[in-house]
């Protein structure tokens, strides 16, 4: 008879006088990172930014390869049996791609993964993000949009009423007033008021962009921020500055570009004139796409990082570096889906003024039909694209710098 643990005996093809493994001392459990000399870890990023650059190279210690001094080794050729270990054990790792050997499960303490991000994730990130912290996400976003559409409406009645106005005694004067002149003359009026107030929209954007980066750069760790902490943020009137700065060079290349066109046109070379106007609104198309994409993580960059104002826009610069047509990809593709949906409530209220006017003759109240509509697709369609520029600029980080390590050590501190 045999006792309880003579069936515990190695496999058959352990080393000749290799000890028990039942009798070898379990080795000790691999302690957490933690910097060279027992530092304790850096405290999270404060609520104003402060993503600065890695850590140089070798701050980080790295496992010694072979066996340990006073660490038992179990002897050569013996394997566990299988089904050992219990409910007590750690849970063991995923296991990764063919080759690649086992690969720890990544670890998600907010609302992605830390890790390399794709497409499906990113978007359901910046969904995410907004259930996150909607006070921020949506409450801020829908008053500074209603306050911003509202002004614009009423700048909009106003010069309306005067390009009326002067469209109506130009009319008056060709004649053209009796066969249908009056309701022409409105309808081009609002269009052109429309047109020349909207660029009111781009500076409320543009800040909001910068806040709500905030916010979603805390839900990536599983923390949230209130209105007041984000509208702490004195940085975001660098994202403003570089935003007008941006769109100075692009009116002083669409300037450039019409005197040369009014030039050839002047001195009588029609042919030239319309070779170089398409030519030149064609270069001037690829140009601004590369600029975008290029630029589009500067607003990110300004806000969580605490460097100066052209150092910070050439590190943004330099980290879209590789990844120009994936980033080219997902904003197109999230701005296309952002257009869709707030198409789904602009359409319904442009509809609605329609009928308005119909049955009132008065374009004024279709002006303010559409301004609701507006305040809703606006609200939608901003927090979602700020929510992807901010994980873009994480996920690049992540892919670049390893920026996913030191988000899993901000989230694990209190």
């Amino acid at each position: 008879m045999t006792a309880p643990h003579d069936d515990l005996r190695p496999p058959t093809g352990s080393a000749p006088g290799s000890p028990d493994p039942a009798a070898t001392p379990a080795a000790p459990a691999p302690a957490a990172w933690s910097a060279p000399g027992g530092t304790p870890p850096p405290p999270p990023p404060a609520a104003s930014g402060g993503w600065g650059e890695p850590a140089a190279p070798g701050a980080w210690g790295t496992p010694a390869a072979g066996p340990q001094p006073g660490v038992p080794q179990p002897a050569a050729g013996w394997q566990a049996p299988a089904g050992w270990g219990g409910a007590h054990d750690a849970p063991q790792p995923a296991y990764g791609p063919a080759g690649g050997g086992w690969v720890p499960a990544p670890v998600q303490p907010g609302i992605v993964p830390l890790r390399p991000l794709g497409l499906g994730e990113v978007l359901d990130g910046s969904v995410r993000a907004i259930r996150a912290n909607p006070t921020v996400m949506f409450g801020l976003t829908a008053l500074v949009v209603t306050v911003t559409v509202v002004l614009q409406t009423l700048v909009q009645l106003y010069l309306s009423r005067v390009l009326a106005a002067s469209l109506s005694d130009a009319m008056l004067s060709s004649g053209l007033a009796a066969d249908g002149g009056a309701e022409m003359t409105d309808i081009l009026a609002l269009s052109g008021a429309q047109t020349v107030t909207a660029p009111l929209l781009v500076p409320a954007v543009t800040m909001l962009t910068g806040l709500l980066i905030v916010s979603v750069s805390r839900s990536v760790i599983g923390r949230t921020v209130s209105i007041r902490e984000v509208l702490r943020s004195p940085r975001v009137w660098w994202v403003f500055g570089f935003s007008v700065l941006v769109g100075l060079a692009q009116l002083v290349v669409l300037a450039a570009l019409v005197g040369v066109v009014v030039l050839a046109f002047v001195q009588g070379q029609e042919a030239l004139a319309w070779v170089v106007l398409v030519v030149g609104l064609l270069a001037v198309l690829v140009a601004g796409v590369w600029v975008m994409v290029r630029t589009l993580l500067v607003p990110a960059a300004l806000m969580l990082e605490g460097k100066p104002f052209w150092a910070t826009v050439a590190r943004a610069w330099r980290l879209t570096r590789g990844s120009f047509w994936r980033l080219l990809g997902i904003y197109l593709l999230s701005s296309v889906l952002v257009s869709v949906l707030a198409q789904l409530f602009v359409v319904p209220a442009s509809l609605i003024g329609s009928v308005v006017v119909g049955a009132t003759g008065s374009y004024d109240l279709t002006l303010v039909v559409s301004a609701i509509g507006n305040v809703v697709g606006l609200t939608v369609s901003t927090s979602f694209l700020a929510a992807v520029v901010a994980l873009l600029y994480v996920d690049v980080r992540m892919r670049s710098e390893g920026l996913d390590v030191e988000l899993a050590r901000a989230a694990t501190t209190a």
